[in-house]
């Protein structure tokens, strides 16, 4: 038998794939003859697709002003976490601040999943100058703040725009994650009754092609890290809850995708598929969480999860 020489491990007619794409009944191979000159096109198999007349667009204001009368994955977090906040939250006690680090994000997602045009429509970018040193003014300051309420509308400073630009490249050059934005629905609603309440989702982006399904994009310090973000940020709790819902709307049991991109040099992007055991762990979780908020409005008692006495005796 011929040896394979390592320098050029994929040779005319080779039929050992370059990469597989996705787990269990959604593996795609990539060959090399796949790959065509334009690097912006990966030509994949031919696959089924599901029809996604279950999503349907609405504004952000929209579907928040509507979170008032359906449970969110975020609100459904919030409980997990501590009941208490949810019930505070719930009541208007407690109003979400809007951080620069959540402005920055919101941007990125428009610009990378719903194009230059919607993010030129939502976000001005600039500011005032100083005319003593004819360079702008510092977004966290007096001049930039009274300057950004006049434009109606979020402004993004010059650092924080280019910010934006360079993890949009970023992640229109990962190989998987441009595969995975070639074909579907931006931030699509689901809306349906879910484990006895009304409960809404908006999604990222569904890829209907077969092996694709559901797309969040995330961004992040360092992807070194992340793998304990998605824990410690209840990212696979929130997708076992979209993926829930649709299925609920669908019928359709998707494969779930997370995108993350990091926030500073060198603009990483990274891909991961959950597995179908660890979404199924966490749907369990949610609906136990869900009756458990059943009982809470039953009885009006709201716990911190901090009640009992804790012993600690590790270093």
């Amino acid at each position: 038998m011929a040896r394979r020489d390592p320098q050029h491990p994929h040779r005319p007619g080779d039929s050992t794939p370059l990469v597989r794409l996705g787990q269990g009944a959604f593996t795609r191979d990539i060959n090399a003859s796949d790959l065509s000159a334009n690097p912006e096109t990966v030509r994949m198999p031919a696959a089924a697709s599901i029809d996604l007349h279950f999503l349907h667009r609405e504004s952000a204001d929209v579907y928040h002003a509507r979170a008032r009368e359906h449970l969110t994955s975020h609100a459904l977090a919030d409980f997990r976490r501590c009941p208490l906040l949810f019930r505070r939250k719930e009541l208007g006690l407690i109003r979400e601040r809007d951080t620069e680090a959540y402005l920055v994000g919101r941007a990125a997602h428009v610009l990378v999943l719903e194009g230059r045009q919607r993010f030129e429509a939502e976000f001005a970018v600039g500011g005032p100058v100083n005319p003593r040193t004819g360079q702008p003014f510092g977004s966290g300051t007096k001049a930039f703040a009274e300057w950004a309420a006049k434009v109606g509308k979020p402004v993004l400073a010059d650092d924080q725009a280019a910010l934006v630009e360079q993890m949009a490249v970023s992640v229109r050059e990962h190989m998987f994650a441009r595969e995975l934005l070639a074909d579907g629905v931006a931030e699509g609603v689901v809306r349906c009754e879910y484990a006895g309440h009304r409960c809404q989702a908006r999604i990222d982006w569904v890829n209907p092609v077969e092996g694709r399904g559901i797309v969040d994009l995330k961004t992040c310090d360092r992807l070194d890290c992340f793998e304990l973000d998605i824990g410690a940020f209840g990212y696979v709790h929130q997708l076992a809850f979209y993926r829930a819902l649709v299925y609920v709307a669908s019928a359709e049991e998707l494969p779930v995708h997370i995108i993350a991109v990091e926030k500073r040099e060198p603009f990483r992007c990274g891909v991961w598929q959950l597995s179908d055991r660890v979404l199924e762990q966490a749907r369990r979780e949610n609906e136990r969480a869900i009756q458990e908020m059943t009982r809470c409005r039953a009885t009006g008692v709201w716990p911190t999860r901090f009640e009992s006495l804790r012993l600690f005796d590790r270093l």
